[in-house]
């Protein structure tokens, strides 16, 4: 058993907690929590896709609970109007900014407008397109009226409101706001020390009540083999780490593992503004014939996740009745001999005197996405293809070739399909388009009808099955790993992508001493 570090109530006037570059001192009978985090170069909830520290500073209209259903947030209750489709949100009146001014209507307009106004550059701006109109009723009561039913708007209104006295005039991409941000949350910054750690501390005035634990650390550990590392050393007390990295931990009770399920799938996203893809798209089906994907889940995850064919696996609008790609490397050899391929000499597939294959990108540290796209390569020659894999320093989204993509959501259908899949937009990092499939995501948000719904989804994945945006590989558990003190973790919560959202309790988590 290892000796117990760091996280304790602590018993003297102020005790230090040493990490490489960072000091935490904490006052008497503070705890402190020190989570291993991937690097933050801004914290800008309205511009980028999602980031776990989110949910510690910000608040929106509307929260996800356990069970991934939409509760109240700022808001605390809400109206539609079925006749005008308009959605009207009455707000706490008792929230307040870390600076102490109130929260206001005001500021909810400003952020969705922000993310709305297309000189901004907003990843998150497909999900308020349907937006015709914000109206601020007074303080604390404001209105949205959409052009058609859209049952995922509740969903998306746990968008994090910023606040329109400090941001309004600013650069909503390049204002130091977001490296010193200002929320409503229940952590508020205390300091951030670039590429070494960023240090939260309670807000005692939170609207929802204090938070148990005194400071949070969000500690910067890129590579996944280091977390587990510095996990073990006391370093850190909660990480996510690898199936392999995890598996270590099991039998040691002073650590609790926590293997959860998420939607969060990877697979080959092809870049579609490459010429090769551009030449060679009827190629495609052949990659996705020619991965053994069940291999994969048990060599990588070590059993724990399941094979991939779609975006909506884990989602109650799924439709299981669509090509899987079954493992089949005959079938993947046949789709390249018909499109005119020719084995050379070499065990390769040539297409008009060119060599058939791309190229992997991989973002730097992470250990799992390296190694599916290791053994996905390697099952890509075996049948003809000449696959390798780079971990470029920077990701090159216009000009790679393919990338190791991961994306998921335990909520709405509607959340990273339309904003994925749909022309031109906004996490639509493939340049995928398809009529039919912008037609069907169109007509599914469009309608609150749970079996138009159903049907408009069914026709969506048949469509993405045909026309693959992707060559979906796997859905991977999330696997936490704790100190045995931290209590209050919700296991049971489905994640979403990169595992995010176990923080969505915090408030209420204690370390026992």
């Amino acid at each position: 058993m290892r000796k117990r570090k760091t996280l304790l109530g602590i018993g003297i006037a102020c005790a230090c907690m040493m990490i490489p570059a960072v000091c935490v001192c904490a006052k008497e009978n503070d705890t402190t929590l020190v989570y291993g985090s991937g690097d933050y170069t801004r914290i800008n909830p309205a511009m980028d896709e999602h980031g776990e520290i989110n949910i510690l500073l910000f608040d929106g209209l509307t929260a996800h609970d356990g069970d991934n259903q939409v509760v109240p947030g700022l808001a605390s209750s809400w109206d539609f109007d079925t006749q005008t489709n308009t959605y009207t949100f009455h707000m706490a009146e008792n929230a307040t900014w870390h600076d102490g001014e109130p929260v206001t209507a005001e500021d909810v307009k400003f952020t969705i407008e922000a993310i709305m106004n297309p000189e901004n550059g907003s990843e998150n701006a497909p999900n308020y397109e349907d937006v015709q109109e914000i109206n601020v009723i007074d303080d604390h009561t404001i209105s949205f009226q959409l052009d058609a039913p859209n049952v995922a708007f509740l969903d998306y209104m746990t968008m994090a409101v910023l606040p329109k006295h400090l941001l309004e005039g600013e650069d909503m991409q390049t204002s130091d706001f977001f490296r010193n941000p200002v929320g409503t949350g229940p952590y508020k910054l205390e300091s951030w020390e670039k590429g070494q750690a960023i240090t939260l501390t309670r807000n005692e005035d939170y609207f929802k009540g204090t938070p148990n634990i005194d400071t949070i650390v969000f500690k910067i550990v890129e590579d996944d083999n280091a977390k587990a590392l510095q996990l073990r050393s006391g370093e850190l007390n909660l990480a996510l780490l690898t199936p392999k990295d995890a598996a270590a931990f099991t039998e040691d009770e002073s650590y609790t593992c926590y293997d959860m399920k998420t939607s969060d799938y990877r697979g080959i996203m092809f870049n579609f503004a490459n010429e090769y893809w551009q030449n060679n798209r009827d190629l495609i089906p052949a990659v996705c014939y020619g991965i053994d994907r069940q291999a994969i889940v048990d060599a990588v995850l070590l059993g724990q996740g399941m094979t991939a064919y779609g975006p909506l696996q884990r989602n109650i609008y799924n439709n299981e009745n669509v090509e899987h790609y079954d493992y089949d490397p005959v079938k993947a050899k046949a789709v390249l001999e018909d499109a005119g391929c020719e084995m050379g000499e070499d065990g390769f597939y040539y297409r008009n005197g060119e060599k058939v294959g791309f190229v992997i990108s991989v973002g730097a540290g992470d250990q799992v996405r390296a190694d599916i796209a290791q053994i996905a390569a390697q099952e890509l020659k075996e049948i003809g293809m000449d696959v390798t894999v780079e971990i470029p320093t920077q990701v090159d989204w216009g000009g790679q070739m393919a990338y190791l993509i991961g994306w998921g959501s335990p909520f709405d259908a509607d959340d990273h399909t339309y904003k994925v899949f749909g022309t031109d937009k906004g996490a639509n990092y493939s340049s995928y388009s398809n009529e039919l499939v912008d037609q069907y995501l169109t007509k599914a948000r469009q309608s609150d009808d749970p079996e138009v719904r159903k049907e408009a989804y069914a026709r969506f994945l048949e469509e993405l099955a045909k026309d693959p945006a992707y060559a979906f590989i796997c859905y991977i558990d999330a696997n936490y790993v704790a100190d045995s003190r931290i209590q209050g973790i919700d296991s049971h919560t489905v994640m979403g992508h990169h595992g995010v959202g176990i923080f969505w309790n915090v408030k209420d988590w204690t370390i026992a001493e």
